[in-house]
């Protein structure tokens, strides 16, 4: 099994051991067999909406992450749960890690929003891979409280990728464009830029009025990391 870019890159920014990872909208489930693979938590939740993909992910962990001599190494646990990930039923006491990636940044600010609504009083870690959307997503991370742990930024089949890496305990403020995922030295960071402008300058003259001052202030806010 291996790991697209885009997911070797969020399994890397897992670096510290959890009592529970949730896989969320996990699809086939790679990325959390992976961070089981490694013992990441003491369960590796795999969550997904499809009932058939999770009925297959279950059949298929259950041949392959069982038997003690086809993972002598393996300590963690893992449980399959056929729901939506906004209803995730997180415990006190214990540390978490909710992994949302491959989903437009619209359905994904509902999801993290519900998550946080049902559980108000508990520090969680997201990591968070938006498909699309990433500036809106940021403001909506930001206006929930939650602060930066760490960020990056990927190509993967010439698309590019935010991955978001907060808490409801970080007090390192998230910034609407990113901040510590850039590196301008690189010719991708430069690309990705340029490429994210020419997207708003083109929405600018599509726009209302209702939305241009919006659109205006997402295009100053992304010129002014060149500054």
């Amino acid at each position: 099994m291996k790991l697209s870019k885009r997911l070797q890159q969020i399994d890397h920014m897992v670096s510290k051991k959890y009592d529970h990872i949730w896989d969320c909208c996990c699809d086939h489930g790679f990325l959390g067999m992976s961070l089981l693979a490694r013992n990441a938590a003491s369960t590796v939740h795999f969550v997904d909406v499809v009932e058939p993909l999770m009925q297959d992910l279950e059949s298929y962990l259950l041949k392959n992450y069982i038997e003690p001599n086809k993972h002598p190494t393996l300590k963690s646990n893992w449980q399959v749960h056929c729901l939506g990930a906004e209803k995730i039923n997180i415990q006190s006491n214990t540390s978490n890690l909710v992994i949302i990636a491959g989903v437009g940044g619209d359905l994904l600010i509902e999801i993290v929003e519900a998550i946080l609504t049902t559980h108000s009083n508990k520090n969680i870690e997201l990591l968070l891979c938006p498909v699309h959307h990433n500036y809106k997503v940021r403001q909506s991370l930001i206006s929930l409280g939650l602060g930066l742990i760490n960020e990056h930024l990927v190509i993967e089949n010439k698309r590019f990728y935010e991955v978001i890496h907060t808490s409801t305990d970080s007090k390192l403020p998230i910034s609407p464009v990113g901040s510590i995922m850039w590196d301008f030295s690189r010719q991708d960071d430069l690309d990705y830029l340029s490429q994210t402008l020419a997207h708003y300058q083109r929405m600018q003259k599509k726009e209302d009025s209702t939305l241009l001052k919006f659109t205006q202030k997402v295009i100053s806010d992304y010129r002014r990391l060149l500054t």
